[in-house]
């Protein structure tokens, strides 16, 4: 399954420019972004996989509280992610980290327990891209490792927001060992469907990006946070999702939009 992943990803990172969107999951930078300092965003997540033996970033994802975390639901397809043994060999989240090739003291590791899906996750529109994962032992917050609220239901967020992750430096390109993180502003529903087109976005999805690119989230940043404070308080707008290539201009990236599943998240969540 990974491998098949993996290959439609590079198909899809090293096409010319086309119109089918590209999933931000498989390839381990934000684009046109700056490193993060340790600490600066306590609430982000990487997402693992353990399955041959040498743990690899493959998705991100934030933290909702010390027992739940909250990821794309592309990052979650495919029977493994039902199966608890797979989950408890295979499947891991790590907070509290910044750089891969160092040991810095402040990382916390947890197998996963419990994957929930939106069960109106759909994989070819890409609808409702959202999903939960259950920590086996809860998260110990501090200084590097904290929760980040979640808007109210109906929320529209504004203004400038920060992306992060440790997805790739450029469309198809390589990746740094550090967090990384872009300030993107959110693009209205109507000029993001004159982007991409009227019935690709939907109620579900929020968009963010500036129109001359150069600044967008990428492969290996899927179900990282979109992160903004128009309210006064930092919360998590969106779940980095899909977009037509990366930081592209004209194409701004798209995201699962947090306030449109405030319900389903509070009634799962538990």
């Amino acid at each position: 399954m990974k491998s098949l992943v993996l290959c439609l990803l590079l198909a899809g990172a090293f096409a010319a420019p086309s119109r089918k969107p590209t999933f931000r999951r498989g390839l381990n930078k934000i684009v046109g972004g700056s490193e993060v300092t340790p600490g600066e965003l306590p609430y982000q997540l990487s997402f693992q996989d353990n399955s041959w033996g040498t743990a690899w970033h493959f998705c991100g994802a934030s933290i909702y509280n010390e027992n739940w975390a909250i990821c794309a639901g592309h990052c979650v397809q495919g029977d493994d992610f039902d199966n608890p043994s797979y989950l408890q060999a295979s499947s891991m989240v790590v907070a509290g980290e910044h750089n891969f090739d160092v040991n810095e003291g402040n990382e916390q590791t947890v197998v996963l327990s419990k994957i929930i899906q939106h069960e109106d996750y759909n994989g070819f529109t890409i609808s409702n891209d959202i999903s939960l994962l259950k920590f086996s032992q809860p998260l110990s917050f501090n200084d590097y490792v904290r929760a980040i609220d979640i808007p109210a239901q109906g929320h529209a967020a504004s203004g400038d927001c920060i992306v992060s992750g440790w997805g790739a430096l450029t469309e198809g390109g390589s990746s740094p060992s550090a967090l990384q993180k872009v300030s993107v502003p959110i693009v209205s529903d109507d000029e993001c469907r004159d982007a991409y087109g009227q019935s690709d976005i939907e109620d579900s999805m929020i968009c963010a990006g500036v129109p001359e690119g150069g600044k967008d989230s990428c492969q290996g940043d899927s179900g990282g946070p979109l992160a903004c404070s128009d309210t006064g308080s930092t919360y998590l707008a969106g779940i980095v999702s899909w977009g037509y290539g990366c930081a592209r201009p004209n194409y701004p990236g798209v995201y699962a939009e947090v306030s449109y599943h405030v319900d389903w998240i509070k009634a799962n969540a538990v």
